[in-house]
């Protein structure tokens, strides 16, 4: 494929080169912000099961909220962005965020109680969807008129959102910094940021100019209604595509809620231990996602897709039956190898048409959040009968679906054609 276009062309609307590299670093940004936020409160999740002194089912429960507050954003999101577009649905979804974050560090440190939590929870997730999918249909729509697989360095944006967040949330928790000073100061810096940097974005319906030849032949509007985008979920490639990110997500989603804790709870780590093994995971991610977009270019989607989950099972394997905390380590590197992809890529194939790529994207990321939303009690009831770690062996079970599922993520025949 093409690197970035020369200076002289122009896009939709007179969208330069220079447009297009603002546009590219200002969603690298969206995305850190996005892994900064979400790491922010989950590094701090041993801090509050302590100030609750609650079970690991009640733990889920309180994750649940975080995952109903997505799953309706994500639901209403092809709406919203079509009402609105991609550009102002990030910067209200971020601006959602940071209350939902102050909300809910407030009703930690100032004992309001779980319920107050989960309502903080409830807002951040509904922001925290909302941001997913806009910045991921912004993300597809640049991907498109950049010519070359950027998803994964995207998202491997997000996950050096995660890694300072971690790490910021390590320290606090060392310090012993109260949970709302600590989420509070990050919610304002995420805010900031976002009033700041969400203006560089362009419209996601410039990405057709990449497509235009496609388009013209189609003779489709490119125009769809709310019956349109209903109609995305009648689509077998939608629903397998959804299985993908169902599966991967899960391999991603069950570390960011339960590594931290099982890493304390299974294999005796302290708070700010666990809290560090997540930063691992995170580290490895982010890695991989920045070592993922050249291969994908080169190997194509599906085999990379198998390739994460085979990685995914045999790191999970050695944390839930390792009985040394070091070779667990390890098996967090290969779980958060295997982990790094599936989400990106699952997007990137569900925004192929750009005709109805945010409706694709939202009903996708929709079947993926529904992991969020049931593992989280799931995982915790569980744990509370056989052990957080043997409780993972059911993230297992969807991670091997999302490989076999993976075949739907196949590129279009004229992106293979181009890394041929």
């Amino acid at each position: 494929m093409s690197a970035l276009p020369s200076t002289d062309r122009h896009y939709d609307g007179g969208l330069s080169r220079h447009d297009v590299v603002r546009w590219r670093n200002a969603l690298f940004v969206v995305f850190a912000l996005s892994g900064l936020a979400i790491a922010t409160w989950l590094g701090r999740v041993p801090a509050v099961r302590d100030i609750l002194d609650a079970s690991s089912l009640e733990m889920g429960l309180l994750v649940a909220g975080l995952s109903i507050g997505s799953i309706v954003a994500i639901t209403l999101s092809s709406h919203v962005i079509a009402a609105i577009g991609a550009r102002k649905t990030v910067l209200v979804a971020l601006l959602i965020v940071a209350v939902g974050l102050v909300v809910a560090g407030l009703s930690a440190s100032l004992g309001v109680g779980f319920a107050g939590i989960v309502v903080g929870l409830a807002v951040f997730g509904f922001g925290n969807g909302l941001c997913d999918v806009g910045m991921n249909v912004s993300g597809a729509a640049a991907e498109r008129v950049l010519g070359k697989t950027v998803m994964p360095l995207f998202h491997a944006a997000f996950s050096l959102g995660t890694m300072a967040g971690a790490l910021i949330s390590a320290g606090a928790e060392a310090l012993k910094v109260p949970v709302a000073v600590h989420v509070g100061i990050l919610a304002l810096i995420v805010a900031a940021a976002a009033v700041v940097i969400t203006p560089r974005l362009q419209s996601e319906d410039l990405g057709h100019a990449a497509d235009a030849a496609t388009e013209a032949s189609s003779g489709v509007d490119e125009k769809s209604t709310w019956r349109d985008r209903l109609a995305i979920w009648g689509s077998p490639s939608t629903l397998l595509l959804g299985l993908v990110v169902l599966g991967m997500a899960t391999a991603e989603g069950s570390a960011n809620d339960w590594l931290a804790l099982a890493m304390v709870d299974g294999h005796g780590l302290s708070n700010t231990g666990g809290t560090v093994v997540f930063f691992v995971f995170v580290t490895a991610m982010t890695m991989a996602r920045v070592a993922g977009s050249p291969l994908l270019d080169r190997y194509g989607r599906v085999l990379m897709l198998r390739l994460s989950a085979v990685a995914a099972i045999v790191g999970l394997l050695l944390v839930i039956v390792s009985p040394w905390a070091w070779l667990a380590v390890i098996g967090v590197v290969f779980w958060g190898f295997g982990a790094a992809l599936g989400f990106p890529v699952g997007l990137s194939a569900a925004a192929d048409d750009s005709r109805n790529a945010a409706a694709r994207v939202s009903a996708v990321a929709t079947v993926g959040y529904l992991a969020f939303l049931a593992l989280p009690p799931v995982i915790g009831f569980l744990g509370e009968k056989v052990g957080l770690l043997d409780a993972l062996v059911i993230v297992l079970v969807l991670i091997a679906v999302a490989g076999v599922a993976s075949g739907a993520a196949r590129e279009p025949d004229r992106r293979a054609a181009l890394r041929r």
